[in-house]
């Protein structure tokens, strides 16, 4: 889990979801990231709760893939449902990895592996979430 001081902005909340685990990732219209973290797919709409108490959360963007139509059904079912934006997820996992080594750059003997040849450590599906709202941003912008 990631987080940075309180944004003085409304954030969108990033969500990746997924069968087992999902990425979720708080980031401002300025592109700041505030947050990120993996959870387990049963914890994910409590966790969506806490963030939505913990930051000014004005929209959520979710990937279009996996199970999508399953948790736009229900985040529908919220109590204060949030707007829900669905994007284009194609390619995001691959993206996320490349992004992963940006982030944490590698050290030891995987710095000397090639790029395509290095795996992350650990479930990248919070990084997908932080993709899914730059494209959304790009969507916007261009």
């Amino acid at each position: 889990m990631s987080t940075a001081s309180l944004p003085d902005q409304p954030v969108i909340l990033g969500f990746d979801p997924g069968r087992q685990k999902c990425g979720l990732a708080i980031m401002g219209l300025d592109r700041r990231l505030y947050y990120h973290e993996v959870v387990a797919a049963e914890s994910a709409v409590m966790q969506i709760e806490q963030l939505r108490r913990d930051f000014p959360v004005s929209l959520l963007v979710m990937g279009n893939q996996t199970s999508s139509a399953d948790w736009k059904q229900r985040l529908s079912e919220l109590a204060n449902p949030l707007r829900l934006v669905l994007i284009d997820e194609r390619y995001s996992t691959l993206e996320a990895r490349d992004r992963y080594w940006q982030m944490y750059p590698p050290t030891g003997l995987t710095r000397l592996l090639p790029s395509g040849l290095r795996q992350p450590p650990r479930p990248v599906d919070d990084i997908v979430a932080i993709l899914l709202i730059e494209r959304y941003l790009e969507r916007l912008t261009g």
